[in-house]
C-alpha cells in the first residue's frame, strides 16, 4: 500500500474564515502543519488573527490576514480580490466563521436570528460562491469544507436561530456538491459535536465532564479532532468524496437516550 506523504497539501493554497481562535484556528494551523500556505479571515478579533498567523508562520508556512465580515458581499469579494495574487490557486476553502446566541425560540428577536441567519449560512453561500469561481476561472480542483454542527442530526434547545442556520449548510452543501463535481470542485461538511473551546467553556460549569458522561467515547472533542478530517478532505485521498456530512462527535449524537445504562 502506497503511504500518505507527510505533508499531503504541500504548497497549496487556502482560505479560512473565522480563524482567529476556536476550531477555526485549529484548522488553519492543521492545514498549514500539513504544508499549505494559509489565509486567516477575521472579523473584529484582529488579535487572535495575528497569533494564528504566528503559528503558521512557526511551521514554515505562509500566511496572511484578511479581515472580512463573511455576511456581507462587498467584504467578501474585496477579501477574494486582495489575496487573488499572493495566494493563488486558491484550492482550499473552509467555511468555518460563525456566531450564536442562546434564548428560547420565543424570546429570540427578529435582529438576533437575522444576525445568525446572515453569518452562518449566507456567509458560507456567499464565501463559497466566491471561491468556486476562483478554483473554476483558475482551473484547478479545489476542496471547499463547511463547518455544520450537532444540531445537523438534532434539535439543539435555546439555539433555534444556529439550529436552522447549521441545517441550512447541511443541505446547501450537497447543492453545491452536485454543481460544482463538473468542475472538480469537492464541497463536504464537517459536522463537530461537543468540541471545547473558549465559547462552550462558558455553557457549563464543567463542559468537558457534562459531555464526556454523554459521549460514547468518553471523552469531549478538541479543535484537533475537527481539523484532521478537515485536513483529509482537503487532500487528493479525499478525492472522491463530496456532498457528504462527517460528524466529529464521539457518537454523541448516533447514541439514543438509552435507560438501561
Amino acid at each position: 500500500m502506497r503511504a500518505e506523504p507527510a505533508q499531503p497539501l504541500l504548497e497549496r493554497n487556502a482560505l479560512v474564515t473565522g480563524a482567529s481562535k476556536g476550531i477555526g484556528k485549529g484548522i488553519a494551523v492543521a492545514l498549514a502543519n500539513a504544508g499549505a500556505n494559509v489565509v486567516v479571515n477575521y472579523h473584529t478579533d484582529r488579535a487572535g488573527a495575528e497569533s494564528t498567523v504566528e503559528e503558521i508562520r512557526k511551521l514554515g508556512r505562509r500566511a496572511a490576514l484578511a479581515q472580512a465580515d463573511v455576511a456581507q458581499s462587498r467584504d467578501v469579494d474585496r477579501m477574494f480580490a486582495e489575496i487573488a495574487g499572493d495566494f493563488s490557486p486558491l484550492t482550499i476553502h473552509v467555511n468555518n466563521a460563525g456566531r450564536q446566541t442562546w434564548k428560547s425560540l420565543l424570546d429570540l428577536a427578529e435582529e438576533e436570528w437575522d444576525g445568525v441567519i446572515a453569518t452562518n449560512l449566507k456567509g458560507c453561500f456567499l464565501c463559497t460562491q466566491a471561491a468556486a469561481r476562483h478554483m473554476v476561472k483558475q482551473g484547478c480542483a479545489g476542496s471547499i469544507v463547511n463547518i455544520g454542527s450537532g444540531c445537523n442530526k438534532v434539535p439543539f434547545p435555546h439555539l433555534v436561530d444556529y439550529t436552522a442556520s447549521k441545517g441550512g449548510i447541511e443541505m446547501f452543501t450537497k447543492v453545491a456538491a452536485v454543481e460544482l463535481a463538473s468542475h472538480k470542485v469537492r464541497v463536504n461538511c464537517v459536522a463537530p459535536g461537543a468540541i471545547e473551546i473558549e465559547r462552550t467553556k462558558q455553557e457549563a460549569g464543567d463542559y468537558a465532564a457534562t459531555w464526556a458522561r454523554l459521549t460514547p467515547l468518553g471523552r469531549i472533542g478538541v479543535p484537533q479532532d475537527v481539523a484532521r478530517l478537515v485536513v483529509f478532505l482537503a487532500s487528493d485521498a479525499a478525492d472522491f468524496i463530496t456532498a457528504q456530512t462527517i460528524w466529529v462527535d464521539g457518537g454523541a449524537f448516533t447514541k439514543p437516550a438509552w435507560p438501561y445504562d
